[in-house]
């Protein structure tokens, strides 16, 4: 299966209470490459608050540990990503 992906499509997210319509929505139209850049700064933001939890004494710390590592490899994943786009 190959995929011919150029920029992003328009897509909602965060919805909230009782209304359940989204607070934000990704634009149409961003090239790959920036998406994938934002993703990868994304990721790596999200992955300093568990790091940092996880030198702390909390009976949580694999949770925290497990939370880390699967943001790091979607983080590495998307870095492996964006070093294998090629611009035309």
């Amino acid at each position: 299966m190959t995929f011919d992906i150029h920029c992003t499509a328009t897509t909602p997210f965060g919805t909230h209470g009782a209304i359940s319509e989204p607070f934000y929505t990704v634009r149409a139209g961003i090239p790959l490459e920036d998406a994938l850049s934002q993703i990868s700064l994304l990721l790596k933001c999200a992955g300093e608050s568990p790091y940092e939890r996880c030198d702390c004494e909390l009976q949580e710390r694999g949770l925290l540990w497990s939370a880390l590592h699967q943001i790091e490899a979607a983080k590495a994943l998307t870095d492996a990503l964006i070093g294998g786009v090629s611009v035309n």
